[in-house]
């Protein structure tokens, strides 16, 4: 129970930052944690070789019902309220100024005066919690986000993304069990949904449940082949899982999906070397080096590599002069 629990919590430290600056399991992976870019944008051509099927046997993530997983009806915490002036203020014109003088805590007070001047009019209420989510992310406060985005989810209860998005928050903040909530209340509105399933996944692998968080990125793979950063994290949770074939091939897929991102590269040269196929690992890791340069993990790999390779090669020289200098029979 005490290593479940505490492969749990190093997963969910690995899954706080973009590119798995704290998970130690296999050394050196990168799981991703941002939202795969929508279908329109310009990534690189998509490669159809590789197509996940979905589990025969979907996971029963907890027997609830839907007015259970409905967002609950959220306090108005996000208002500010503040004294009435005799003519109207523009409280997010105050907001975006502030921003741009780097004052992050006066424009997130600004933007939560304008979520309270907002009142019943939905589209003011909106627009002002659009301008507050992130600069409550920019401030450190990503509670006050996860509030805002449960408030969406309360104004517009048919569409999925606020309780997606605060799923991935709420991982964030080491949350595990309030963002599976999340996302299966996400997952009850709309179950063709690829970001249900990724944000799924991504709780499942911070909650140390590796074959139900495989099954969760395997359907966000199934509905969105070319969704890169799902394949990302499908090789990364097969890595973990002793499943090295299996993950460089989802992880070959994501590479060339998303060339730009160096955790990618180092996860797939991870799992190059785990098969032995130690110059394509070298290539992989030389490859997230240079598109990121500060990427500890990568930096490791390539050292640890190099003095393998070497070590090789020494050994290698010693047994063929031993050769030469052998006795004829």
């Amino acid at each position: 129970m005490r290593s479940t629990t505490l492969f749990a919590c190093l997963v969910t430290l690995c899954l706080a930052g973009c590119e798995a600056r704290s998970l130690r399991g296999p050394q050196g992976l990168s799981p991703v944690t941002r939202a795969a870019p929508p279908a329109a944008s310009s990534e690189a051509a998509p490669c159809p070789s590789f197509k996940a099927e979905p589990s025969s046997e979907p996971v029963q993530a907890s027997a609830v019902t839907a007015e259970e997983l409905a967002p609950a009806e959220p306090a108005d915490a996000l208002s500010l309220p503040h004294e009435e002036h005799l003519a109207p203020v523009d409280h997010l014109g105050r907001a975006r100024v502030l921003r741009q003088d780097g004052d992050l805590a006066g424009a997130l007070t600004e933007a939560r005066r304008a979520v309270h001047d907002a009142g019943e009019d939905l589209d003011a209420r909106e627009t002002a919690l659009d301008h507050l989510i992130p600069l409550a992310r920019l401030a450190g406060q990503k509670q006050l986000a996860a509030d805002a985005y449960e408030e969406l989810a309360h104004l517009f209860p048919d569409g999925p993304e606020p309780l997606v998005q605060k799923a991935r928050i709420l991982l964030e903040l080491g949350q595990t069990e309030s963002a599976l909530h999340a996302a299966e209340a996400a997952l009850l509105l709309d179950p063709e949904y690829p970001e249900v399933y990724q944000v799924l996944g991504r709780a499942h692998l911070a909650a140390g449940q590796l074959e139900r968080a495989i099954i969760r990125f395997q359907q966000a793979v199934h509905l969105d082949p070319y969704h890169g950063y799902a394949l990302n994290n499908l090789g990364f949770a097969r890595l973990l899982a002793g499943q090295d074939e299996a993950a460089a091939e989802a992880l070959a897929q994501a590479a060339y999906l998303l060339p730009y991102e160096g955790f990618v590269h180092n996860n797939l040269g991870l799992a190059y070397e785990r098969l032995g196929r130690y110059e394509e690992a070298a290539m992989a890791f030389d490859t997230a080096l240079r598109l990121s340069p500060k990427n500890r993990n990568a930096r490791l790999n390539h050292a640890r590599l190099e003095r393998q390779t070497h070590a090789s090669a020494q050994v290698q020289a010693a047994s063929r002069e031993g050769a030469r200098e052998a006795d004829p029979g």
